[in-house]
């Protein structure tokens, strides 16, 4: 028997663009939904009920896709449910049948692979069902009210690293992203964006993957390709169970989001960077590569900035947005150089290093502005740990203290060479650390600027004892130990620590 009360094949919903063989189950589902006006974009409807979501694939046949069979409606329903419900455990529940009874009615028929009893009624169309996620606790709506604070936007970071982490590599031959490219131009024009502007982002985005192609191999051949989410935006990304989670990933075309992970992150940061601002952008990407360590991303962020913000200019011209504009320029933006150089940001604990550094580096460089390497955060990936996550005193260790230098060097010359400022964040106490990342530097032909925090001690003291959830380890004991064998700034630039953002704005200003 079916689960859901039935509705007569006449009850009219209230929509415009479905096609007429599936207005009768339409007209079912909006009233399971309790007559609520149903959520319609050009390949689905949703029905949003009191605790359910039932959502319907339209029977169209576009450019990219083919939904007019039934059989492929359940195929990629299924594919949906399989894709979305490890991410997501909860939020994503079945795929059920929508049967047509003896008497003609439609109701829906119960979840399962086998068909079903031809007593109950014979399929016309699948629905996946869903939970009800609150208007309130999707992540673009909480960006449209600034609701989307530091402890979120790290969860969303968080997330997209757990959700890429459990994703099997595809090793073997790259994307081709000439094709996305030019799949992007035929759109542009298609949708009416000014034809100088599309021949002139079409000449810089080919330059651009022409210069990538060696990296672009070298990445699928280490792993970096994964059958990914393929429309990782805010609008795809919300609260569950009180962390955030993405869902609604490209179910029909494998080609589309089997991709580069670097090219499914840059649509969530070209997002964060037009719609919320340059800071929330930067935290994320630095969020990111501080639980990765996937610092050669940045080779191909700005190609892969510029091609999602072309995938949002010709969507929103052809909605008649006054955003696509915006969107057409920053991916134009995207693939101009900006100032490149390393800043290392030295100091006893507790100066205020990473607020400083947080502040400074959504101004510098390309989007999402400047790199951060941490030296706390590296440590904590080198133990397999989160940031926030104590470690013990061998931990510290002389030894390992060298080999997160090291690596935090490495990644900064890393970074340099792929055109991105840097922002190297660590007490700097040792000089042979502070030589490391001058190195670094002068590998990578680039300017550097070492500056040195420093306040008094009760100050600092204060401020250790504040803390709360932060990836530094420093207690009061380690600070007093630190001090003891301060080097003081050196050739450095000495700045107080009580308020250091204006100098040190200034001095990264003469540098540039």
């Amino acid at each position: 028997m079916p689960d859901e009360p039935a509705a007569d094949a006449t009850d009219p919903p209230r929509l415009g663009g479905l096609p007429p063989g599936q207005r009768a189950t339409a007209a079912l589902l909006q009233r399971l939904a309790d007559g609520a006006d149903p959520i319609e974009t050009h390949i689905s409807v949703v029905f949003v009920g009191a605790d359910t979501v039932w959502k319907l694939k339209k029977a169209v046949k576009l450019a990219f896709l083919d939904f007019t069979r039934p059989e492929d409606r359940r195929r990629f329903a299924d594919r949906e449910l399989a894709l979305n419900a490890p991410a997501a455990p909860g939020l994503y529940r079945d795929v059920v049948p929508v049967l047509r009874r003896p008497d003609g009615t439609l109701a829906l028929g119960h979840p399962g692979a086998g068909p079903p009893d031809a007593t109950e009624g014979i399929p016309v169309d699948w629905v996946l069902r869903m939970a009800r996620v609150p208007a309130d606790d999707f992540l673009d709506v909480r960006a449209a009210r600034g609701l989307l604070d530091a402890a979120t936007l790290d969860g969303v970071a968080d997330a997209v690293v757990a959700y890429h982490a459990a994703l099997p590599p595809i090793r073997g031959v790259p994307p081709d992203m000439h094709a996305i490219a030019r799949g992007n131009v035929r759109s542009a024009r298609e949708a009416g964006l000014p034809e100088a502007d599309v021949a002139a982002w079409e000449t810089g985005i080919l330059a651009a993957l022409d210069a990538m192609r060696p990296w672009m191999t070298a990445r699928a051949e280490a792993g970096f390709v994964r059958r990914c989410h393929g429309d990782l935006h805010l609008g795809n990304l919300c609260l569950w169970q009180g962390r955030p989670v993405p869902f609604d990933a490209l179910e029909f075309d494998e080609a589309m989001a089997t991709i580069d992970l670097a090219y499914d992150r840059a649509f969530l940061l070209m997002d964060l960077d037009c719609r919320v601002d340059r800071a929330a952008a930067n935290r994320v990407m630095n969020r990111i590569v501080g639980g990765t360590g996937d610092v050669d991303m940045l080779r191909g962020l700005p190609a892969f900035l510029s091609l999602r913000a072309m995938v949002r200019a010709h969507v929103e011209q052809r909605r008649r947005k006054d955003a696509a504009a915006d969107y057409l320029a920053a991916a134009r933006a995207a693939l101009q150089p900006g100032p490149v150089g390393i800043v290392a940001i030295g100091g006893l604990p507790g100066t205020g290093k990473s607020t400083l550094a947080r502040s400074l580096a959504p101004e510098l460089g390309v989007a999402p502005g400047a790199l951060i390497l941490r030296s706390d955060e590296i440590r904590k990936r080198r133990f397999g740990v989160p940031p926030e996550q104590r470690l013990p005193p061998d931990a510290y260790a002389e030894t390992v203290s060298t080999a997160v230098i090291g690596e935090l060097a490495a990644g900064a010359e890393i970074a340099a060479r792929a055109g991105h400022a840097v922002i190297a964040d660590a007490t700097f106490l040792d000089p042979a650390h502070r030589a490391a990342i001058a190195a670094a530097a002068a590998r990578a032909g680039v300017p550097f600027l070492g500056l040195w925090l420093q306040a008094p001690l009760p100050v600092l003291e204060a401020r250790i004892a504040a803390r709360r959830g932060d990836a530094s380890d420093a207690t009061v004991a380690v600070l007093h130990a630190a001090a003891a064998r301060d080097p003081g700034a050196g050739t450095w630039q000495a700045i107080d620590a009580t308020d250091p953002l204006a100098p040190a704005r200034r001095a990264v200003q003469n540098w540039k």
